[in-house]
């Protein structure tokens, strides 16, 4: 496994011959922990017909480990792999109202946000002005204020209604279970 072996530019780590400090501490499974001479080190690691990897670049003195660098890495990149997949994804619904809208409407838009804020998704709330019905910037207000109230139970308000150009936008997040 050893040789000489370049310094790709995605790898991180020194290995073998790369390593330039001239004392390293060794950590690991199969060899005792310690500080040890860098060539030492080297030395240990070719007994086990393994790779000296720089683990903390950084400490005094650097720590190393030796381990199959190949493994290593599938291993690490198998683990950042989890991470990602364990992060949360927001999932932004939107849902478009106008300032002169309808009860009927207004409800049906209404079961629609309810069922994303059950589902976990946040809803973006807009009243978009066509034309001349931006002379009722009140009305509009109003209308998302009301749907944040009947949405009360099953989100709370994340960002409050706010013009931009032509839209009256509102953010409304899940609520924590």
């Amino acid at each position: 496994m050893r040789g000489p072996q370049r310094k790709k530019p995605g790898d991180r780590f020194r290995i073998n011959e790369q390593i330039r400090a001239p004392m390293v501490r060794v950590v690991g499974g199969n060899v005792e922990n310690g500080i040890y001479d860098v060539k030492e080190a080297q030395a240990m690691a070719d007994k086990h017909a393994l790779d000296l990897v720089e683990i903390s670049p950084g400490a005094s003195p650097p720590v190393c480990k030796i381990i199959d660098y190949k493994k290593f890495l599938y291993e690490k990149k198998k683990k950042e792999k989890e991470i990602k997949a364990k992060t949360a994804k927001v999932v932004v619904k939107e849902i478009r109202l106008g300032p002169n809208i309808d009860d009927h409407d207004f409800n049906f838009k209404l079961k629609h946000a309810i069922k994303f804020l059950q589902d976990g998704a946040k809803v973006k709330v807009d009243v978009f002005f066509k034309g001349r019905t931006i002379i009722y910037k009140e009305k509009g207000e109003y209308v998302l204020l009301k749907f944040a109230h009947e949405l009360e139970e099953y989100g709370k308000v994340e960002r409050l209604p706010k013009l931009e150009g032509k839209r009256m936008i509102m953010i409304i997040a899940p609520k924590g279970k």
